[in-house]
Parts: C-alpha cells; sequence; structure tokens
C-alpha cells in the first residue's frame, strides 16, 4: 500500500478520498488555487502544496504544477478525483511516465473511452450492444441530412470527444438539421477544443442506467449493481438511486456482465462506470466514465463497500479478493446534489458567501461536502456545493428520509437545487417509478411548490426557536447584542 498520494482536485470529493486514506494509514498531499487557501481540503490534508492562480485554468488543470507538487511532497501517487484531469490520458500517461503511479485506468483505456466514435468502434467490436447510428464522424451538414434519413427521425447529435451534455443536440425533422450541427459542433469545440460530431437514433422515453465496476492489475473483475440517473436537466443529474426501479435479479446479471465486457475490451484496470439508456426492457451502451462517479455513494451504501479504498487496493497491485456472488444489495439509497443553482430563474448559477450552515444528519444520512460558514461561492468552479445520501429498508422508506434531510438542511448566503429535488420527490409519478430523462424538465419549477412552501415553514420555525432561545441566554448574560443578526435565515425563493 502507498505511504503518501496526492490528490489532485478540491472540495468534497478531496475530502472523500482523504478521508478512506486516512483510515488506510496513507498520508494525503493536497494541493490548492489561490481561491483555495482557506478550504476545508487544503486545512484536513497531512500536507498541502499552493499551484497558485485562482482559476481552475491556471491550478487544477495545469498538470506540469501538480507533477512538481507531487515530486516535492514525496508522493507514490496520485489519485485525480473526478472533473479537472480524471479523465486526462494525457495526463495520466504523463503520471506514470514521471514514476508514479495513476489510481484510475491505463491512458489507453482512457482515450478510447473518453472518444465517442472510438469507444462506439471498439464496444461494437466486443459484442456491446449500441444505440443504431453511425461509427464514423459527420464531416457536414449534407452528410449529416443523408445519415439522418438512413437512421430515421429524432435523431441524437453528439460531440465525439463532449461529455457533461456539452456538444448535444436532439433533432426532430430534417429542417433543424443544419442549424443544430452548427450549434453543437461550435459547442463542442469552444468545450473540449474538438468538433467532430456522430450520430445515433434518438432513443425516447429512455432512463439512465449505470453499472458501477472494478478491475484489478490481474484480470479479476465485478461490478456493484446499478444506478437510476434519469433525474437530469440537460444531461446534468440532480437526483440519482441505486438499486433502479426498472432492474430485476435477471436484467442486473445481463448488464453487468456486459458492463465487465466492455471494460475488458479496453484493458479497463481501476473503478469506473459504464453508462446505459434502457427503454422498454433493451439496454444501450450510452459511455464509460473512467473514474470515480459523483453518485458513487448511493452504491455504496447500498453495497457496503468502499470504492475509494478498493481504487487504493487495486492500484496498489492488490487483487479484488472477492468474486461477484459475494457483492450483496440490501435496501435502497438516494443522492441529491445541492448545487448553487437557482430553479425558480431556471437554474442561473447563485453566488455569495455561505452566512448560515445547518447539514442534515440522523439515522442512514450521509452528507459528502466540503461547506463551512464563510466559504465563498464563486462562478469559476462547479457549483456543486455537497451531496446529501440516504439509505432505507425499501425505496419508499428512503424517499421519506431524504425528504426529511432536505427539510433540515439550510445553506444561508446563496440559492440551492434543493427545492427542485423536493419537488421530484413529491410528485406521484416519481413515487411510483414512472419517469425518463425529461421528467425534471417536465415540471413547473417557477413558483413554490408546497414542499419548498413546507420546507420553508420548517425553516422557519427552527429560527424562531434560535431567536428565542438566544435573547434568552443573551438576557441572562446581560448582553443581548448580536444574537439575532448573525442568523438571519435567507428566504429560499423571491417574492
Amino acid at each position: 500500500m502507498f505511504r503518501r498520494i496526492l490528490v489532485a482536485n478540491r472540495g468534497e470529493i478531496a475530502l472523500r478520498v482523504m478521508r478512506t486514506a486516512r483510515e488506510m494509514g496513507v498520508e494525503t498531499v493536497a494541493v490548492y488555487s489561490d481561491f483555495d487557501r482557506l478550504a476545508l481540503h487544503t486545512r484536513l490534508a497531512d500536507r498541502a502544496v499552493a499551484l497558485g492562480g485562482a482559476l481552475p485554468s491556471e491550478s487544477y488543470l495545469v498538470g506540469e504544477k501538480i507533477l512538481e507538487a507531487a515530486r516535492a511532497s514525496g508522493a507514490e501517487a496520485i489519485h485525480p478525483g473526478y472533473g479537472f484531469l480524471a479523465e486526462n490520458a494525457a495526463f495520466a500517461r504523463a503520471v506514470t511516465e514521471a514514476g508514479l503511479t495513476w489510481i484510475g485506468p491505463p491512458p489507453d483505456a482512457i482515450s478510447v473511452m473518453g472518444d465517442k466514435i472510438e469507444s462506439r468502434r471498439a464496444m461494437q467490436a466486443a459484442g456491446v450492444p449500441v444505440v443504431p447510428g453511425l461509427v464514423d464522424p459527420i464531416d457536414d451538414v449534407d452528410a449529416a441530412v443523408e445519415a439522418a434519413g438512413e437512421i430515421g427521425f429524432p435523431i441524437a447529435l453528439k460531440a465525439a470527444a463532449g461529455g457533461g451534455g456539452k456538444g448535444i443536440r436532439i433533432v426532430r425533422e430534417p429542417s433543424g438539421i443544419a442549424v443544430a450541427f452548427r450549434t453543437a459542433s461550435g459547442e463542442a469545440t469552444s468545450a473540449v477544443g474538438d468538433g467532430r460530431l456522430y450520430m445515433e437514433r434518438y432513443v425516447q422515453r429512455a432512463r439512465h442506467v449505470e453499472l458501477q465496476v472494478l478491475f484489478d492489475h490481474h484480470g479479476g473483475a465485478v461490478h456493484f449493481g446499478e444506478r437510476e440517473c434519469s433525474i437530469q436537466r440537460r444531461h446534468q443529474k440532480l437526483i440519482e438511486e441505486c438499486p433502479a426501479v426498472v432492474v430485476d435479479e435477471g436484467l442486473r446479471e445481463r448488464m453487468g456482465e456486459v458492463a465487465l465486457r466492455a471494460g475488458h475490451a479496453v484493458g479497463y484496470q481501476g473503478a469506473g462506470t459504464v453508462e446505459f439508456l434502457f427503454c422498454e426492457g433493451e439496454f444501450f451502451f450510452l459511455e464509460m466514465n473512467t473514474r470515480l462517479q459523483v453518485e458513487h455513494p448511493v452504491t455504496e451504501m447500498v453495497t457496503g463497500v468502499d470504492l475509494v479504498r478498493e481504487q487504493l487496493r487495486v492500484a496498489s497491485g492488490e487483487e479484488i479478493g472477492y468474486a461477484q456472488e459475494d457483492v450483496v444489495m440490501r435496501g435502497h439509497a438516494f443522492e441529491v446534489r445541492v448545487n448553487a443553482e437557482d430553479p425558480v430563474s431556471g437554474f442561473l448559477p447563485s453566488t455569495g458567501t455561505v452566512k448560515n450552515l445547518r447539514l442534515p444528519g440522523g439515522p442512514w444520512v450521509r452528507v459528502d461536502s466540503a461547506l463551512y460558514r464563510g466559504m465563498e461561492v464563486g462562478l469559476n468552479y462547479d457549483p456543486l456545493l455537497a451531496k446529501i445520501v440516504v439509505w432505507g429498508e425499501d425505496r419508499g422508506t428512503a424517499i421519506e428520509r431524504m425528504r426529511r434531510a432536505l427539510a433540515e438542511l439550510n445553506v444561508g448566503g446563496v440559492r440551492t437545487s434543493v427545492p427542485a429535488a423536493l419537488t421530484v420527490l413529491d410528485q406521484p409519478a416519481f413515487r411510483e417509478g414512472d419517469f425518463d430523462t425529461h421528467f425534471l424538465e417536465s415540471l413547473d419549477l417557477s413558483r413554490p411548490h408546497g414542499a419548498w412552501v413546507r420546507l420553508a415553514a420548517a425553516i422557519a420555525a427552527v429560527h424562531r426557536h434560535d431567536q428565542a432561545r438566544r435573547r434568552a441566554l443573551g438576557a441572562e448574560q446581560g448582553d443581548r447584542s448580536g444574537w439575532v443578526a448573525r442568523d438571519r435565515t435567507e428566504r429560499i425563493w423571491p417574492r
């Protein structure tokens, strides 16, 4: 096992990796930008190295700075977390060439799976079901029109090297192809520097179901069941759950076998996620995320497996050490992403200073967060503030536990996506498991929903109780100044 690792990330995922490493007796090194000099990951690591610069492009995205920090701190391995350089094959290769261990898959596997065209070719060759469509990139609008006629409408234009919803357009009739092609290609070029597009049939009423997999360096491989991530907006996930409502044991076994086949086809090692589109009993390969997923905690809650620990073990050369039949799923788990966004205003980013902070707790509630009072929330980094994760013995229990946990949460100073999540959890169709990837976009979030009103009432009641206690305590001490002003509760929506 490693003696010391560097975590090339920030926020809650950096803390997540550091906590497991500490439990394993592994020292951790944090890196940080000027903006993050007071961040929790900087303060809680065994040692921290400044990268300089306030923006990601000046710090977390500069591979040479991170390598220099690893060399200077004596780190033996680098864990990339997710985002930033986590799926950058060139950086992974540079890490290994520097004599360090990359806690992730081989660079060649990252390259293949990071290119949607190459990954489709590899999956077709391996017998993995893919959505009907083209294998080669499209050169121009005329070629796109001709190909769409062969595939059939609606079609999806997708960036070959895209991710996170960048460079995707759905076209339902021939007249819309020209505009969609230009905008998708331009968006992809701006986001990742690669404007190539490919085309596939658009699967309507689809659900987003993904399989968590793990491969060691000795040919061993297991999967940890599926997660459903269909509650999303513009391909950005808001609520994830494990297991999926639509997957039974037989289907899970078939999807797991296909997911492991996909990994073996590219010589995969480490933890990863194979994503599928699911519709009416059929599933099609979507992509493979060659890193730890944001939503990995729901899998951990249901299987009892620490996936970061497994990453470190496998990267250090250990065998997985158990078989597929040893992986047992119990109960149901949900994760809600708490983003600094305002659902009332179309999920516009929200900025400010975290003035008040109350995080939920109680049985089977987990909070992955790097929040602290006084933290500045800006526009230069990902809006994810925290992840609220709950477990229940069944799906209904887990839903109620999540509603209770979200009602306890208060992040004063910025607006968050929590009201949107509460609205989803209150929908009868969601509770019955009847939804797809467009469910969230179909809801009216422009005005306060019943769940929002109840949340506001709960926060106001706690606030009044806090005020009364503080006044009483201030009176006892003969000093009432400042007690109430420090804990003003922010409104959840604008009047």
